[in-house]
């Protein structure tokens, strides 16, 4: 609580009664997380990548702090689902969209398989696509990509339709129409061609040039026979495509993704642009980073209660979102406008103190357009401790530092509407 109260015991305290009212819920503060995204992705092909990251603080054997189980074993903690709007075509990230917080209750002892959708976690995939919609409407194509844990047959039911797609990588092993399941039938299939990808660097896993080859076709698949959700239509279409690692490097994981969608795939070019798609997931496994360790290092915080853990979750993910916005914008080569992160008011503070921080010479002025958001990074760089002279480009946890004090400037500065006549 001490980094988002910006280090100041008052501040503190103040946070720590926000959190604390009752009129204050997670969900209203997650309503707030899409406030510019519905303007930053209009007539955008928009990639709505969602995910789920369980957040663990430290408890003891007396004291849970009202959490539940997280991870395996004995950790406790709070689950963050998150939906990012990414640009499809450049990979910028647009803001945040939708989403859930929450801590669990106690042990589900019905079977997984005897509970219908309505009743399980995994809800959550298709509700915050649902969630999701107003925002996004204005959108000329949606994507929405999931990784395997958010690909089950009642969300392909669910979530396609009009300009609403969906891309995921294969969990469940479906059955298709013809016989046989999803990955015998794309393994029947010869390959359609081979490229070499850049995969960047993982826990793990040093980056390195891997070279692929490309399977890809169309199959009906069956809905499960022991799903609870008997209403389901027997028989979806989808497309499959499937890449794998071509000679490893000795120990290494060999890439081998079966990605499904419901995008025409009748292309080799198509085949290709949905594996492109699916590797811009990297951006909310980078948003959760920022959120855990990057600057904001949400799992050391000391708040007793529950409630108030899940709020605070809900504040930092908003927050996480805009520092890695201004990391990307930071070189101006995504061409964005200030106004996808930040309110008119705060782009009239940025502007004076812009002003303000000019110096003589031309390596100590903004070198970016006006009112972009290379332009506005630059601003939160510089009150983040960041010097123009420096030759490393600013960090996640120089744009925290700035944003921490811009929004004190702009508190301050708001007041001027109120005091001055």
């Amino acid at each position: 609580m001490r980094k988002l109260a910006q280090g100041d015991r008052a501040q503190e305290m103040r946070f720590g009664r926000f959190l604390a009212n009752r009129r204050v819920t997670v969900e209203r503060l997650i309503e707030g997380w899409s406030d510019q995204t519905g303007h930053a992705v209009a007539g955008r092909h928009v990639l709505a990548i969602q995910d789920t990251s369980e957040i663990k603080f430290a408890t003891t054997a007396d004291d849970r702090r009202g959490l539940g189980k997280v991870k395996k074993g004995n950790s406790y903690g709070v689950l963050l689902h998150a939906m990012l709007a990414v640009d499809a075509d450049s990979g910028t990230l647009l803001g945040l969209v939708a989403g859930q917080v929450w801590t669990r209750d106690g042990t589900v002892t019905t079977d997984h398989a005897k509970r219908r959708l309505d009743d399980k976690e995994s809800v959550r995939w298709p509700a915050t696509v649902d969630a999701a919609r107003p925002v996004l409407a204005a959108a000329a194509t949606v994507t929405v990509v999931n990784d395997r844990e958010g690909e089950f047959f009642a969300h392909w039911c669910r979530t396609p339709g009009g300009k609403v797609h969906l891309l995921t990588r294969l969990m469940n092993d479906h059955a298709v129409a013809k016989g046989g399941t999803v990955r015998r039938a794309i393994a029947d299939l010869p390959p359609a061609g081979t490229a070499a990808i850049e995969l960047r660097e993982r826990p793990g896993r040093p980056p390195r040039k891997a070279q692929l080859e490309i399977r890809f076709g169309s199959m009906l698949v069956k809905r499960p026979r022991n799903t609870a959700d008997r209403d389901l239509p027997a028989l979806i279409p989808v497309s499959v495509v499937e890449v794998r690692e071509l000679d490893p490097p000795h120990g290494a994981d060999p890439v081998h993704w079966i990605l499904l969608t419901s995008h025409t795939v009748e292309t080799l070019d198509q085949a290709w642009r949905i594996v492109e798609w699916y590797r811009r997931r990297w951006t909310i496994e980078q948003f959760f980073r920022t959120l855990k360790r990057q600057g904001l290092r949400i799992e050391d915080s000391q708040i007793t209660t529950a409630d108030r853990l899940c709020k605070m979750v809900a504040i930092a993910a908003k927050a996480a979102a805009i520092v890695m916005q201004l990391v990307h914008a930071r070189d101006g080569r995504q061409h964005l406008p200030a106004d996808i992160t930040f309110s008119h008011d705060e782009i009239e503070l940025i502007a004076r103190l812009d002003h303000k921080m000019k110096g003589k010479t031309d390596r100590q002025k903004n070198p970016h357009a006006p009112r972009s958001l290379a332009w506005a990074a630059w601003v939160i760089a510089r009150l983040g401790g960041w010097h123009v002279y420096e030759t490393k480009p600013p960090g996640p946890i120089t744009f925290h530092n700035g944003l921490k004090y811009f929004r004190t400037f702009f508190q301050g500065w708001s007041f001027k509407n109120v005091l001055m006549p």
